[in-house]
């Protein structure tokens, strides 16, 4: 088997998949092969060849309260939805639903935020969507329980794939740079 240089030097310093993490053995070491063949990239380019347009706050905006009209006509009220540049690296996360409540001049208000990482902004649309369905499944279920991905399957039902793609994603970047 030949491997590349810079495969062999992904492979060298990787010691956990750690977008992967959770995930059963079969499916990282398939991974893995990937990486040492150097076709990772390859095979989410395949899949996802495009990226969306969307790369502003009011077009994210705008694209959230489509999906959430359509698919949770009865939530909350949404505030704000933005890209987030401190996102990933402060919270470790991708995307964050915050809800605020306050009392002023003596009413309740009460403020739900998603906000996306900005590396989402120039990736494939199906990735930015699993991201805001999987925000927008918190206006309804706020933990990761069996009822939240139950939702999330609901509003997109490739949900769990394109998670799972969503994550080959980060990892080839983390190991090369960006592929888009």
């Amino acid at each position: 088997m030949s491997i590349s240089t810079t495969a062999w030097a992904a492979l060298t310093h990787m010691q956990e998949l750690k977008y992967l993490t959770g995930y059963p053995e079969k499916i990282t070491d398939q991974v893995r092969l990937l990486i040492s063949k150097d076709q990772l990239g390859e095979m989410i380019l395949k899949r996802y060849p495009v990226t969306h347009d969307l790369r502003t706050d009011k077009a994210l905006y705008g694209y959230t309260i489509e999906i959430k009209n359509d698919l949770l006509k009865q939530s909350q009220p949404l505030s704000k939805v933005i890209y987030d540049d401190k996102l990933k690296d402060l919270h470790h996360a991708l995307g964050l639903h915050t809800f605020i409540s306050r009392v002023q001049g003596g009413k309740h208000k009460a403020k739900n935020e998603i906000r996306v990482a900005s590396l989402f902004k120039n990736v494939p649309l199906e990735f930015l969507r699993m991201i805001v369905v999987h925000e927008l499944a918190h206006l309804k279920e706020k933990d990761h329980n069996k009822a939240f991905y139950k939702l999330c399957v609901h509003m997109e039902p490739a949900y769990h794939q394109l998670e799972l793609d969503m994550r080959l994603y980060l990892t080839y970047t983390d190991l090369f740079g960006k592929l888009y």
